[in-house]
This record gives C-alpha cells, sequence and structure tokens, in this order.
C-alpha cells in the first residue's frame, strides 16, 4: 500500500488541527500529532527561555548527572524506541537498534566532554598585553530550534539536541510530519529522566510552516537537516532576525577504488553504504568510480551481493521501504534518465520500483551529465563508473557543488586519496566510519550546507565565545594610552623586530 503523505490526513479536531503520521509499511496510522500555529510555537520558545536560564546555572556537572539519567533512561526504552522508529519510517529493526546505539554514544560523549571543550581556560597574553592575564569560556547561546529529518529521526537530530543540551541550552525541536512520534518520544523521556527542567527540551509539531514560525520564534540558532532548497529558505527565513544557522543539507557521496584497493571489502561496503536504510542517508554512497584494473571484479562482486538483497516489511529484512512517497518519483526519474542516457542496470531496473519498495539498482556506463550522477537520489541506488585510475576519480567526485562525505579504498594511497576530496569527512578503507565516532565533527561544504555538528566542533556550534583580559600590574611600555609618547612606541617596534624578525 501507497502510503499516503501526512499533509493530506490533517484534519480538525476542536479547535486543535492534527494530523496522522502513517507506517509507510502498511499505511496504518501509528499516531495522531498537532499541527502546532505561530503562536504555539513562540509560547514554547518562551517557557524554553525561562528554562534555559536555570538549566545554565546548573553548570557543567549539574547538566552532565541530567544527561546521564536521560541516557540511561533512554537504554531502558530502546525496545520501544526501536519498534516507534521502525513503525513510523518502516526501517529494519536492526537498522533501528544501530541508528539507537549512535544516539546513546553520542549522548554520553557530549554530556561527558562539555566541560573540557566549553570550560573556561587560559590563554597567553601576547608581548604587548603581557600585563595581563587572558581567559576564554564558552556560554550556551539561550534557546536552540531544532529541524529535523525522517530518514533518522532519532540520531540525527540529536546531533544538535545532545550538544545544545551540554552546551548549557534550551532546545526547541521541529521533527519532520513523517515522523513526529520520534520527537515526541525524545521530549517525554526527557521529562521524566528530568521533570524540573521538563520545559528545557520541547517538541513542536507540523508542517513546513510550523518549521518556518520556528525560524521567526526569536530562538538564537536554527539548526537545520534536510535538503539543500529547503536549507536555503530557512536561512532566508532566519536572515531576517539575523538568526545564525547550522545547516546540514543533501549528498551524493563518492566511493573511490584504488587499483591496489581490497576489492572484495570495497564491493562490500559499496553494497552496505548505498542500500542500508534504502538508500535514504544523506553521506550515503550514491557514486562509485573504480579503477579500471579492477573493476570488472569489483562490478562482479557487487552485482552478486545486491542481488540477493531485498527489501520488505519486516523486522528482519534487509532494508525497508521507501519512507516518503514522493522519494519514489525522483528514484524513477533518475533511474529512467541513466537508462535513457545509454547507462545499464547490471542489478535491477525501472521495474525494481514497486510502491513503497524499492528493490537494489546498479547502473554501470552512465554518463556524468545523468540526473543519477548529478542530483541526490536517496534510493538504494548505485551509479559504478569506470576510471583510469584513482585520481581521476577524485576529480570526478569533487565535480560536484555537493560536498558532504567520501570514501576511498586503497592499500597505500588512502589519506592521500582522502585529503584530496573536496568534502567535510572521508572514511578510508571502510564507509560512513566517520558519522560513528562522537569525537568528530559532521557536515559538508558547498551544496551539502555548512557548520558542524558532533564532536568539539559540535559543541562549540552551540555556545557563543566570551574572552576576558585583566591587568595583573602596570606595563613599563604601555602603547595603548595617549601618555606613551614616541619613545614607547619605538622601544615596541624595537622589540617586534628582535622577537619576530628573524
Amino acid at each position: 500500500m501507497t502510503q499516503t503523505a501526512p499533509a493530506e490526513s490533517a484534519e480538525a479536531d476542536g479547535e486543535q488541527t492534527r494530523f496522522a503520521s502513517l507506517d509507510p509499511r502498511t499505511g496504518e496510522v501509528v499516531g495522531h500529532h498537532p499541527v502546532h500555529t505561530a503562536a504555539d510555537v513562540e509560547a514554547a520558545v518562551l517557557r524554553a527561555r525561562t528554562a534555559a536560564a536555570e538549566w545554565a546555572a546548573l553548570g557543567f556537572d549539574g547538566r552532565r548527572a541530567r544527561i546521564t539519567e536521560w541516557r540511561k533512561l533512554l537504554v531502558r526504552k530502546l525496545d520501544e524506541f526501536q519498534s516507534l522508529i521502525s513503525n513510523e519510517t518502516g526501517k529494519s529493526a536492526d537498522d533501528a537498534r544501530t541508528e539507537l546505539a549512535l544516539v546513546i554514544d553520542h549522548l554520553h560523549w557530549a554530556g561527558k566532554n562539555a566541560s573540557r571543550v566549553l570550560g573556561k581556560r587560559r590563554v597567553s597574553p601576547g608581548m604587548l598585553m603581557y600585563n595581563h592575564s587572558a581567559s576564554i569560556e564558552y556560554k550556551p547561546l539561550g534557546v536552540v530550534g531544532v529541524i529535523g529529518p525522517w530518514n533518522y529521526p532519532a540520531f540525527t537530530p540529536m546531533g544538535s539536541i545532545a550538544y545544545a543540551i551540554a552546551a548549557g541550552n534550551a532546545v526547541v525541536f521541529k521533527p519532520s510530519e513523517y515522523t513526529p512520534g520520534v520527537g515526541e518520544f525524545l521530549a517525554r523521556t526527557f521529562a521524566e529522566a528530568s521533570p524540573e527542567h521538563a520545559a528545557l527540551f520541547q517538541v513542536v509539531t507540523g508542517f513546513g510552516e510550523t518549521g518556518a514560525a520556528l525560524c521567526r520564534a526569536g530562538v538564537d540558532k536554527v539548526a537545520f537537516t534536510g535538503s539543500t532548497p529547503t536549507g536555503k529558505r530557512v536561512m532566508a527565513a532566519c536572515a531576517e532576525t539575523l538568526t545564525p544557522v547550522l545547516v546540514e543539507c543533501g549528498g551524493k557521496d563518492a566511493l573511490i577504488v584504488a587499483d591496489d584497493a581490497d576489492v572484495k571489502a570495497a564491493a562490500a561496503a559499496a553494497v552496505w553504504g548505498g542500500i542500508f536504510n534504502s538508500g535514504q542517508t544523506c553521506a550515503g554512497v550514491e557514486r562509485v568510480y573504480v579503477a579500471e584494473a579492477v573493476a570488472d571484479q569489483f562490478i562482479e562482486l557487487v552485482t552478486k551481493q545486491a542481488s540477493k538483497l531485498r527489501p520488505g516489511g519486516e523486522p528482519n529484512a534487509p532494508f525497508g521501504p521507501i519512507t516518503m512517497p514522493r522519494q519514489v518519483e525522483v528514484i524513477q526519474a533518475h533511474v529512467r534518465d541513466a537508462l535513457d542516457r545509454g547507462g545499464r542496470a547490471v542489478v535491477g531496473g525501472l521495474d525494481s520500483i514497486r510502491p513503497p519498495y524499492v528493490a537494489p539498482i546498479v547502473l554501470v556506463d552512465v554518463p556524468e551529465e545523468s540526473t543519477a550522477v548529478t542530483e541526490e537520489t536517496f534510493g538504494p541506488t548505485l551509479v559504478i563508473t569506470r576510471v583510469a585510475d584513482a585520481d581521476e576519480g577524485v576529480r570526478l567526485a569533487n565535480a560536484l557543488r555537493y560536498g558532504l562525505g567520501g570514501s576511498v579504498f586503497s592499500r597505500g594511497r588512502g589519506e592521500e586519496l582522502a585529503r584530496k576530496m573536496r568534502c567535510g569527512m572521508v572514511s578510508v578503507n571502510a564507509v560512513l566510519a566517520f558519522a560513528a565516532i562522537p569525537g568528530l565533527p559532521f557536515g559538508g561544504v558547498g551544496d551539502s550546507g555548512f557548520g558542524r555538528i558532533h564532536g568539539e566542533d559540535g559543541l562549540r556550534e552551540f555556545a557563543s565565545p566570551q574572552s576576558v583580559t585583566r591587568l595583573r600590574f602596570r606595563a613599563m611600555l604601555n602603547p595603548m594610552t595617549y601618555e606613551r609618547g614616541s619613545r614607547t612606541v619605538r622601544h615596541v617596534v624595537r622589540l617586534t623586530r628582535m622577537l619576530y624578525g628573524r
């Protein structure tokens, strides 16, 4: 059964308009949720403002203790949470469990490391200000608005939520209209773990209008994950009030297979990186550039492995349906364009697309100008292109405006090739390893957005640095006064030349 889009199922319930979240595998209703208005969003932000001040006053240790309780509660409720994610997205039980393991790991890292990264530290005052002490600390922004996606409805937004809360902020979260229950579950468990701070993490549900209202509701920063066109609209809305934004958009990530690669490992990684979660992964593998010397072997291995995989609605299926019905049309258009331009399907084809499911599709001989190469497909498809060598592969990988992540398989040149790739993250001899390491920043360049979640950079995204200097004693040479005299300046210049001119 094709899922009905949530927007089509919105209806008035008394004075409150509500909409249904649906199981994409069956079309059955998972839950009903309110369509929050601009006034509702503004009220949530006001409540969060008060809660933020109380939360910041707890200090790093107090916040860490409460984050730890939340983490433990989420672990106790993993089975319930996994079932909800599977019901709203259709993803397999194992894919949902993997997502939640990442959520817990990142939540632990953020709570543990916030004090070290953001706490007050001394800074050298330098030559001129030698008589001052200097320090820097990172203060909470206040209220952070988070707009999350549906493909990883817990892990992706928690890359902002967990780090923002650990940094001392309150959060108002607008989940995707396809996965509102996941957002409500996160807020509900936080309130259960820390009831006195229930207003610190609130959820507003609805459609694009609710997200736009959040951008204009007076938050101190907006963290958005979604498509590039929507990201531009979010930036435009935030520009009206000079609200800073963190934007993580789509990708068309490439895997480079060099002639010295472990071809068997590269093929297994390409199949998993391109097909898991039905290909609905912003940093998943969509393009593969394989050196001619190993291309035949690589394509044979990928074909054999991908041909064995079938989507399904059962919990133990390798992967599930396409969560958003409109995405099926995009996948179909890209595959058709590739075939019309002379590409060949060595696995699947147009008949693999049977909404809401899409079986694996592996394409070869696809021209670089095809939309299957240039635009984000977001389905279980792989485009494999033969290249003379890995360097040509890197050149083609860098040719697009996207620049989220990438992968390189090479026994001897992995890191060298990785540095040449124009993207925010690269895994060598693996795929997507960077997303699973909490200490590494995650984000892209170009049409893939800017700003970083995760790691130390992710904590600093949700804090404002404040520099403080303090006069310790009077200086013998003080050029920063009108009483200095020309002799003082000459001495300063002489000292500068002596210290830094060699």
